[in-house]
């Protein structure tokens, strides 16, 4: 499909802006989203700008919406890929509706109260459902402080409570600095909480996970991890830093983002491969993972594929599962944005994704379903 058949009003309404103050970019978003004509809006936004005054700004025009966001470490902006921004989706009431809440204090998350709380929500959202007249009409949006380390426990549980609404989305970044992530709802950027999101539409929606990686032929085995913290630090029984490097063929002192993007560590589970991300090399030799790592686990090297074919391939497959497809909610792992820089691909799939409706942001990781995952591009598919 071409640029020139997709419907000329999408189902969504996306803006983005990159200047600097705050409430300016935040008035140039809402102008362009239409606040009154919204049942919802998400937004991302980078952590370069005044959180408060963000929050400040988005309160004062959204009283009546259900707001939810978080920063980014990038952004999927109407234009393509850019950084440095506040991007927002905005949910016209005539297509959709959103309901969401709040789990706060993570490290105390008590996951019998918090499907319950989820159960309530699918059961307010049920007669909505039923209304869009087809079994495609309900998606859960899943946001997560990127830095919490809780992704797993709670998508297990918020999916075990969905039931059959499928459960995508993404943890919070902050370029790469790794210091402090955020979520929005409410009227505040908030810490050490996760958001959830029920939307319902009439058009057609599906959520996908694509990776851009393939399992190679190098193994190796996890043999000293301390799984709180998300730290490996033995490989092969030997420092782990310095044997990833080596498997890598490069030297310790060498390790940096962009090579941890280019050679992700892949686990098998379910019959799949999923990349396990290196967030940095630690002075002490170690290695911080973005996800779940314990000992015991094999991993083996991920190389490379067509990054621009396969998601060329990715686009047309949803197309078709949707019965046209009009617009894209991605959750692309800050590792792929590293990677296409690295590449020298990165201008043209920024120009694809624009191409292709893309609007979302870079994540600390990913949401499919129960599980957490890294290095993928996911999202959801709006039909035409």
């Amino acid at each position: 499909m071409t640029k020139d058949q997709f419907p000329s009003v999408p189902a969504i309404r996306t803006a983005s802006s990159d200047l600097d103050d705050p409430v300016a970019a935040i008035e140039a978003v809402m102008a362009r989203l239409d606040p009154p004509s919204l049942t919802g809006m998400m937004l991302f936004c980078s952590s370069r700008y005044d959180l408060d005054r963000v929050a400040a700004a988005i309160a004062e025009r959204s009283q009546w919406l259900t707001v939810i966001g978080c920063t980014s470490s990038g952004e999927i902006a109407p234009q393509g890929m850019v950084e440095g921004t506040i991007t927002a989706i905005g949910f016209p009431a005539a297509n959709f509706t959103m309901r969401a809440l709040r789990f706060d204090d993570l490290d105390r998350f008590d996951p019998v109260s918090a499907q319950q709380v989820v159960r309530e929500l699918v059961a307010e959202t049920a007669d909505t459902a039923q209304r869009c007249g087809h079994d495609r009409g309900r998606a859960a949006i899943f946001l997560v402080d990127g830095l919490s380390h809780r992704e797993e426990m709670l998508t297990v549980t918020v999916q075990d409570a969905l039931g059959d609404i499928p459960l995508i989305g993404g943890s919070s970044g902050d370029g790469l600095d790794f210091k402090q992530t955020f979520v929005f709802h409410d009227g505040a950027f908030r810490r050490d909480a996760a958001l959830l999101a029920v939307l319902c539409s009439r058009r057609p929606m599906h959520v996908f996970r694509s990776q851009h990686y393939a399992p190679g032929g190098v193994r190796m085995v996890v043999t000293g991890a301390n799984p709180d913290q998300r730290i490996v630090t033995e490989i092969n029984a030997e420092p782990a830093a310095a044997e990833y490097a080596r498997l890598i063929g490069v030297g310790a002192h060498e390790l940096t983002p962009e090579l941890f993007a280019l050679h992700p560590p892949m686990v098998r589970a379910g019959g799949e491969y999923y990349c396990r991300s290196i967030q940095s090399a630690n002075p002490d030799g170690s290695l911080t993972f973005y996800g779940a790592i314990d000992e015991g686990i094999v991993l083996t090297l991920g190389e490379v594929r067509n990054v621009l074919a396969g998601l060329r391939e990715l686009f047309d497959r949803l197309d078709h599962q949707v019965g046209g497809l009009d617009s894209v909610i991605g959750f692309d792992c800050v590792l792929n944005s590293v990677a296409l820089t690295t590449q020298q691909i990165r201008h043209d799939v920024s120009a694809l994704f624009a191409e292709r409706r893309v609007v979302g942001f870079n994540t600390y990781g990913e949401q499919f379903h129960a599980l957490h995952v890294n290095q993928s591009f996911s999202g959801i598919v709006i039909g035409a």
